[in-house]
């Protein structure tokens, strides 16, 4: 796990979800809509804690965990800023497959908004599951990311140099194969898992879910610029409003998933 550790020491991710508010948007309006504020939340894997903070601010409790010591400190330091302490429950360095400082049924709900698309290994992302089942109470949520294996065959496709070897058809070839990618590149994007998207309910079903939705955390709108998104809050508060409910929507249309970027899968504990 050193080359994950090695990459967020360097990579902005708080940054990239303000650069790719799409995203953030999408996941946070969903995760909302099925917890209530005060619902004991574990963010796990959370990178630097930009959705446990927003979820702080809004009322919940929160754990937070990450791989990456640098990134727990960023997140410890965002907490501290922004006066969020009393809703913080603990902030640790973990692992998604051992979560081991917390006994069974600990959370209402967990969030696991990274870690199982950084884990190649199939050993590995059915350990990560289970922790994520022991660790939800009964009747709890879990919110789950993953990448589609459709969308990275797009970008390889269309932008072949940025994703090497993705470009050539031998590479492309072996990635649809697999769903294993490591960038030839050094310093690029580390080595992942893409799920082909039929696979992902059944996934988390054989580990004990039952599957509520998958959503595309990218929506329609992923693709906007600043300029178009200034349009339409130009419009006004009530046409904007409109334009964020009609995002919302279609986040929710299964046709659209193999053009997002990022999944959402939400799933309930059974009790």
């Amino acid at each position: 796990m050193g080359s994950i550790i090695d990459y967020y020491n360097q990579f902005d991710e708080w940054g990239r979800l303000e650069r790719e508010p799409v995203e953030f948007m999408v996941n946070l309006h969903f995760i909302k809509r099925y917890l209530k504020p005060g619902t004991h939340v574990l963010d796990n894997g959370a990178g630097p804690g930009k959705y446990a903070v927003a979820l702080a601010q809004e009322g919940y409790d929160v754990t937070l965990t990450d791989l990456s010591p640098r990134l727990v400190g960023l997140a410890a330091g965002k907490v501290k800023e922004c006066k969020l302490e009393e809703r913080f429950q603990g902030i640790h360095v973990a692992d998604a497959r051992d979560l081991g400082r917390f006994e069974d049924g600990r959370f209402d709900a967990v969030l696991m908004l990274g870690p199982l698309y950084h884990l190649q290994q199939e050993e590995d992302r059915n350990q990560a599951a289970r922790e994520l089942f022991r660790v939800v109470k009964p009747g709890g949520h879990v919110f789950v990311a993953f990448m589609s294996r459709t969308r990275h065959l797009i970008n390889s496709l269309l932008h072949p140099q940025s994703w090497k070897p993705n470009d050539t058809m031998d590479g492309i070839d072996e990635f649809m194969r697999t769903g294993v990618f490591n960038h030839s590149d050094d310093g690029r994007f580390t080595g992942a898992y893409y799920f082909p998207i039929d696979e992902i309910r059944p996934f988390m079903e054989q580990h004990g879910f039952d599957s509520v939705k998958l959503i595309a955390s990218g929506s329609v709108v992923q693709s906007m610029n600043e300029e178009q998104w200034a349009y339409w809050r130009g419009r006004g508060p009530e046409q904007y409003q409109r334009f964020l409910n009609r995002v919302m929507e279609a986040a929710e249309d299964p046709y659209i998933l193999g053009a997002s970027s990022h999944l959402l899968y939400i799933g309930v504990k059974p009790q």
